[in-house]
């Protein structure tokens, strides 16, 4: 089912913008590989080499009991903005190299009581280390910081601040 609704995106992907072609990717992949990701409804803004932003509505189903976003929902959103720069370098590689999170942490400023638009910058950073785990072959722990704002309701101040590391690891 995964492969028939892979081709059939395949068709039709190159008429589309790219914004508009990446969140059904992430959203194709949440359906199909992490449940959660498809439910929190993530709309990708931007995907270059070095920067993503992604947007997580706030809705009722990232309500938490205050009316602001659900700290889940929120860890979601770092995580998409973090992994989707590294996923896109390792596409660009053409080798195989395995992302995953070593860990993580929040530093939370304020509630978010709009939708939040997550952004991750360490695209450099992070094909740096992919080139690394490339050369040496072993794993590869790599930084990356998350700033988590709600720009309709406060501009360009933050709400929450993550660190996450990325472990890269060339098979």
């Amino acid at each position: 089912m995964l492969s028939q609704a892979i081709a059939m995106f395949q068709k039709v992907s190159p008429f589309l913008p790219p914004r508009v072609r990446n969140t059904a990717l992430v959203r194709l992949y949440g359906l199909f590989g992490i449940p959660l990701i498809f439910f929190v409804a993530p709309v990708v803004e931007e995907l270059t080499a070095d920067r993503c932003r992604i947007r997580i509505p706030l809705t009722w189903r990232t309500k938490n009991h205050l009316g602001s976003m659900y700290f889940g929902a929120l860890a979601v959103g770092a995580d998409l903005s973090g992994a989707l720069i590294g996923t896109t370098a390792i596409l660009e590689t053409g080798k195989r190299v395995e992302l995953i999170f070593k860990d993580f942490s929040a530093e939370f400023l304020k509630r978010a009581t709009d939708d939040v638009v997550f952004t991750c910058t360490d695209g450099e950073a992070t094909r740096n280390g992919i080139a690394e785990t490339l050369r040496t072959k072993e794993r590869v722990a790599v930084k990356v910081n998350v700033v988590a704002t709600c720009p309709d309701v406060s501009g360009d101040a933050p709400v929450a601040r993550f660190a996450l590391t990325l472990a890269l690891k060339a098979r």
